[in-house]
């Protein structure tokens, strides 16, 4: 079967009624992408816990709707219009042709293996290791956070491996996919454990580290509160955001055993002062390396 995708442009305050009624009218699926991407006017947009985008939309945005090839696109466009009271007439769409494709192997082929620092490789399932020696994560993309990407994942598990917690305990608060928590445990780690809010993200790391033959036990925070409510770690790792991280400081500053290493990342580079200021009265961190406008934090408890 082929498609068709469906193109409008529209103002902000129209993209999300407009994409709900292109799916009532018949389309398959919609997305907004940026109408200004690729140039001088494009604008990124994102936010962090309590300071998301109002709309998920842009000020010029573009309205994607995917259909059957041989479905009346005029209609779906029409009928769409009229449920938002817009004038079709008024509204000029394009349409782009969608090939046929083996669409698993599309997929599978825009991830390949992502090599970490020195020794460490993330592995999708359908790759075989480049360095079957190397420190080998077999982990395929998912609905968690963390596949090794993004700079502040590998900030966190570059720091791992430069200071390998062997025979240590390592706690990964906001452990997302379990990937900082498996690299620990992968470099020698006596006990890891790992928190987050997200039970879909609980049941993934366990998944993952089952996967990669790692006993790694993960928790919901208030799991986490009564199994280990007086539990402190050689090293506690927190990829978050600059926003929780700075709420957490007495808590994660108080699960850290004397001595212990704290290390801190998803904070911009601009922020780094004020997450560092906000750790002051529990520990001392500093900048331990920037990749792309991201930094780690990293500090010793006394």
């Amino acid at each position: 079967m082929s498609w068709t995708e469906i193109v409008l442009e529209v103002p902000r305050h129209d993209a999300e009624r407009l994409s709900d009624a292109m799916m009532e009218a018949g389309a398959l699926s919609v997305s907004v992408e940026d109408a200004d991407e690729g140039t001088e006017a494009e604008q990124p947009l994102f936010g962090e816990p309590g300071m998301e985008p109002e709309q998920n939309a842009w000020e010029r945005s573009r309205v994607v709707a995917l259909a059957e090839a041989d479905a009346d696109h005029a209609a779906i466009v029409k009928t769409a219009c009229a449920a938002c009271n817009m004038d079709a007439s008024a509204l000029p769409y394009s349409l782009r042709s969608v090939a046929e494709q083996d669409w698993v192997r599309l997929t599978q082929s825009q991830f390949e293996p992502i090599h970490i620092g020195k020794h460490i490789w993330v592995v999708p399932s359908w790759h075989d290791a480049p360095e079957p020696d190397a420190l080998v994560l077999e982990l395929d993309p998912g609905l968690a956070f963390g596949t090794g990407s993004h700079p502040t994942t590998r900030l966190c598990m570059e720091w791992l491996e430069a200071h390998a917690p062997e025979a240590l305990t390592v706690l990964d608060y906001g452990c997302g996919s379990g990937i900082l928590a498996m690299v620990a445990k992968k470099l020698g780690a006596a006990a890891v454990d790992g928190v987050d809010i997200d039970p879909q993200a609980i049941e993934s790391a366990r998944y993952n580290s089952e996967r990669n033959a790692c006993d790694i036990d993960f928790y919901l925070p208030e799991d986490f509160s009564i199994r280990h409510a007086d539990t402190r770690y050689h090293v506690v790792v927190a990829n978050i955001l600059s926003s929780p991280l700075k709420l957490m400081a007495p808590m994660l500053a108080g699960r850290i055993r004397s001595g212990g290493a704290l290390v801190l990342s998803g904070v911009l580079a601009r922020q780094a002062d004020e997450v560092i200021a906000a750790y002051a009265d529990y520990i001392k961190l500093s900048v331990w390396a920037e990749l792309d406008g991201w930094v780690a934090l990293s500090g010793r408890a006394d």
